[in-house]
């Protein structure tokens, strides 16, 4: 592809401000903490239940998706007949593992949320996992959660600007520019 056929698309000043510019960042930090502590406080409490982790680890599991599978019967399922094959050949199985991988997963994203480091991909785990937990027919706060998280992944350039990503990002390969020294660049 030559040169003069790239066609760049400036992003409009309303989603560079609100994505894009430091000075919205605040409003991105309060939301990712809040987030990460929804994730991290959920975590810990399966972290403190024998029947996610120890020696009843998959029993809490195993209850949520046998529950699921209920509610996957009847002309308007909550749960999709893919979703509880999945649940079934694959969850069910396993169930132990899962269980461990839930609750370490609400941990680690909690954290790195909390801590600001990797936000967009932090986010964007932390909405697949409300995904399954919708997919298996529970709403709670789910629904809310993915939305900030979809935000937050939309954000990722400065949802960590008070946290780690402000170190991490630029040695990553991610460049931020003063705005005032653009401005002279392109002036002057």
């Amino acid at each position: 592809m030559s040169k003069s056929s790239v066609v760049e698309i400036p992003e409009p000043r309303v989603s560079s401000l609100i994505f894009a510019d430091t000075r919205f960042s605040v409003v991105w930090f309060l939301l990712r903490i809040y987030v990460g502590w929804q994730w991290f406080s959920a975590g810990l409490e399966k972290l403190q239940s024998s029947s996610w982790v120890g020696n009843k680890a998959g029993t809490a599991l195993l209850a949520f998706v046998n529950s699921s599978l209920v509610k996957s019967t009847g002309p308007h399922a909550d749960v999709q007949g893919w979703y509880a094959v999945f649940l079934q050949q694959f969850v069910l199985p396993n169930v132990t593992f899962f269980s461990y991988i839930v609750t370490f997963g609400e941990i680690l994203v909690g954290l790195a949320l909390i801590f600001g480091i990797l936000t967009g991909i932090s986010a964007f785990f932390g909405a697949y996992m409300n995904m399954n937990y919708l997919l298996a027919g529970t709403v709670s706060i789910n629904p809310v959660l993915f939305a900030f998280e979809l935000l937050l992944i939309l954000a990722w350039r400065i949802a960590g600007w008070w946290g780690l990503d402000r170190y991490v990002l630029p040695f990553l390969g991610a460049k931020w520019e003063n705005r005032s020294r653009l401005k002279r660049r392109k002036h002057g």
